[in-house]
């Protein structure tokens, strides 16, 4: 009876996945099946070990290949935001020589950037980089959605917007690949928190998922054409994603026609037969369910072989797809190279946004000659720290570093650490260091606030770096609130209270309540982890050699009670685990005794996360529930205004096309984010105020007009009908809006679908 079971759930997923590629003839997910005829005489050669021995892992970072016929390993790398270091068991690194890597903006910086062009170059420069360090494999890009403002990983991944991070998440999947490194796409699916990650179980109904949450999967595999995906920690309504049968069969490879091959997230797999029926390929790491008791399942009639040979076939496309690296040319010249380094000062360049300028205080006028630089996220780096992936960086150009070499000797810079810094301790705790604090919450030390007001009286400008860093914002734990930490909050007061004239930069992945520092600051800046250039990007922007140019990619909530996630009372809910990836991997950071971690795992709590605003995520809640923001999704000024003009709309074949002039009011080159958005009019159907649809980033010169035009597939304003489980468009009328943000609409045009 299980075998007939087993033979059933295969034939129906084959049998899809022909239809769906019949359907689309090379299609980006049909070109892996163009050595089908290879690879089945290939497994035809195989015994059932050799089969199982391909679905686990060899090494911490590395999956078997088939010696005996020539088939090469599959190598994995961590990414998405740089090449990480040769590191063994434990994740503790190797110490080699030419494995330091380009450190790239993280991927909210990179999704600031609203540059689908930056998006392609950062994919191919990572790709670029695995090559020559012979990966096979990125375990990037993330692309989950930016569901709490306290998330751990906001920082990693691209936007609240669905759109926008399937836009750039195409761009990126597609510069990998053709760099020659498939990418992984992480984490497959609503893994929106790092709380109880390992275990919650979130409640989505299949509108939310479609709409919101699978949005940039399903554009990354169908069109960016993926060639592997990353099963996450969390359950989905019911079932671990590693045994996810819906998302990994029916959707994946039924509905999207995913060719390639899946990997658990590391410790992420939970059974045998549910793993191997619910479209698992490969156990990362260890073999205790992909090992020996898949062998015995399938020996004594539990599973049948066909299942396996799927599997081998998945990932033998991705091995004949990606040309292994020859051992003696892999890792022979440095990680890092000038032109992937470029990219890297090319994305942060694009991704500061300038959130506030209310007197002028920016660009640095020329008769500053004493700048104060206060804080100490303007000298710390970012490249690594926390739970997780980090980059080994040649260098990293500090803020502090940027702002002084661009200075030179016309202007005087100081630096005052301003407050002590959350480090978190591995094991057994030390003692504290004179600029450590034992705490985000700890208050602001008196003899640092006394220092930086002294610096910030005698300075003709003070710019206080503030924010967060990368012991606050980690894989593995969500911040408690957004507040900024260290008392940040009383030394920007102080400072200006000597010194108004006053810009803040902040330096983190995510949002901080910034309800108290905002009267107290003329100018704010969001300066991002923004990579190995940052720094340099920084300064050229504070001193007006290039205009800002980021576009928020979410929003700044007045206050954290204002998000859905907290509005709805759906979190954080119990926060009643340790983290699954720190407790199995991370043995210095917790102290504890595989025993004791054995029996944690064992008894994993069973928490649940219930996505009770469904689909107004991020601005669509605050502008649908008209609940006020700091700042919006999509805002960031500039140093020049930009002119709108009239909107122009026509419907061609299955496209909706709409043209403007854009005019630079300025005088210096300048780049803009145009935004398009779609109000439905008298929908029947419950809906936000306004979704994102279309943008492009355009650059001007001073005084110059560009005619823009933005389009976007009428099937982009369908709606998953749960009554029919499917996708229905809804004819009427529709109000499109274009303008500089979410909240900064320029003009309006109505047309009917």
């Amino acid at each position: 009876m299980k075998h007939s079971l087993t033979s059933t759930i295969l034939s129906a997923i084959m049998a899809t996945a022909i239809a769906v590629g019949c359907s689309n003839p090379m299609s980006p997910q049909d070109r892996l099946t163009v050595n089908d005829g290879k690879i089945n005489e290939i497994i035809a050669q195989m015994t059932l070990e050799e089969k199982v021995e391909m679905l686990h892992s060899k090494t911490n970072m590395s999956s078997e290949g088939v010696p005996r016929l020539g088939i090469q390993d599959i190598k994995y790398t961590d990414g998405p935001f740089g090449i990480r270091e040769e590191n063994g068991d434990g994740f503790r690194p190797l110490g080699w020589k030419l494995d330091s890597a380009t450190y790239f903006p993280t991927g909210s910086a990179l999704a600031a950037t609203w540059s689908k062009e930056m998006a392609y170059k950062n994919g191919w420069a990572m790709g670029k980089e695995g090559r020559l360090r012979g990966k096979d494999i990125i375990l990037g890009p993330a692309i989950n959605i930016q569901r709490l403002p306290v998330g751990g990983r906001t920082y990693e991944y691209l936007s609240e917007d669905p759109v926008l991070a399937a836009r750039l998440s195409v761009e990126y999947t597609k510069g990998s690949q053709e760099a020659g490194t498939a990418v992984c796409l992480k984490h497959y699916a609503l893994n929106n928190q790092e709380t109880n990650r390992g275990s919650v179980n979130v409640i989505a109904d299949e509108r939310t998922m479609r709409e919101i949450y699978l949005k940039p999967f399903e554009a990354a595999v169908k069109e960016g054409g993926a060639m592997c995906v990353m099963p996450a920690y969390n359950k989905v309504n019911g079932y671990y994603c590693s045994e996810n049968a819906h998302l990994n069969n029916e959707i994946l490879r039924g509905e999207w026609g995913f060719k390639g091959m899946t990997v658990s997230d590391w410790g992420g797999t939970h059974s045998t037969m549910g793993a191997a029926l619910g479209g698992l390929c490969v156990q990362m790491t260890g073999d205790n369910y992909f090992g020996q008791a898949l062998i015995d399942s399938v020996r004594n009639g539990a599973l049948d072989e066909a299942v396996v040979d799927a599997k081998v076939r998945e990932i033998l496309r991705l091995r004949f797809a990606i040309e292994p690296v020859p051992e003696d040319v892999a890792n022979t010249v440095m990680t890092s190279q000038p032109e992937t380094q470029q990219v890297a000062y090319e994305i942060a360049q694009k991704s500061i946004v300038l959130l506030k300028n209310e007197t002028g205080n920016l660009p640095i006028a020329k008769d500053v000659k004493k700048i104060a630089v206060i804080g100490q996220n303007a000298v710390l780096t970012t490249a690594a720290g926390g739970i997780g992936a980090g980059v080994k960086t040649l260098y990293e150009v500090s803020p502090l570093e940027g702002i002084r070499k661009r200075a030179g000797d016309e202007i005087e810079v100081t630096y005052a650490p301003g407050y002590r810094s959350y480090k978190m301790s591995w094991g057994t705790p030390g003692p504290l260091g004179p600029l450590d604090a034992a705490s985000p919450d700890d208050p602001a030390d008196p003899e640092l606030l006394a220092e930086a007001v002294e610096m910030a009286r005698n300075a003709d400008m003070v710019i206080f770096f503030g924010g967060t860093n990368k012991s606050i914002e980690t894989e593995g734990s969500d911040r408690k609130n957004i507040d900024l930490p260290h008392g940040q909050n009383d030394i920007i007061k102080a400072i200006y209270e000597v010194n108004p004239n006053v810009v803040t930069v902040l330096i983190s992945g995510g949002p901080t309540d910034l309800r108290f520092l905002e009267p107290y600051s003329p100018a704010i800046v969001q300066g991002w982890w923004n990579g190995m250039e940052g720094g340099t990007a920084l300064a050229e922007v504070l001193f007006g050699d290039i205009a800002p140019s980021g576009k928020l990619p979410f929003t700044f909530p007045l206050k954290l009670e204002d998000s859905p996630a907290y509005a709805t009372g759906s979190f954080p809910g119990n926060r009643s685990g340790e983290d699954l990836f720190t407790l199995m991997y991370r043995l210095d950071a917790t102290g504890y005794t595989r025993e004791q971690i054995q029996e944690y795992i064992a008894n994993l709590p069973d928490p649940v996360s219930e996505y009770k605003e469904g689909i107004l995520v991020g601005y669509r809640w605050f502008e649908t529930k008209e609940v006020p923001v700091m700042y919006a999704f999509g805002h960031g000024l500039s140093y020049v205004d930009f002119e709108y003009g009239a909107l122009s709309c026509r419907q061609k074949k299955d496209k909706i096309s709409v043209s403007f002039d854009l005019k630079n009011l300025g005088e210096m080159e300048a780049d803009e984010v145009a935004q398009l958005y779609v109000r439905r009019i008298d929908s029947k159907v419950e809906r936000p105020l306004k979704e994102l649809e279309a943008f492009d980033r355009i650059t001007l010169k001073a005084g110059e007009t560009k005619t823009v035009t933005l389009e976007f597939p009428v099937s982009e304003l369908a709606h998953w009908d749960t009554d029919t489980n499917g996708w229905a468009l809804e004819p009427g009328k529709i109000e499109i809006l274009v303008g500089s943000a979410s909240d900064d609409i320029r003009q309006t045009i109505q047309t009917e679908i």
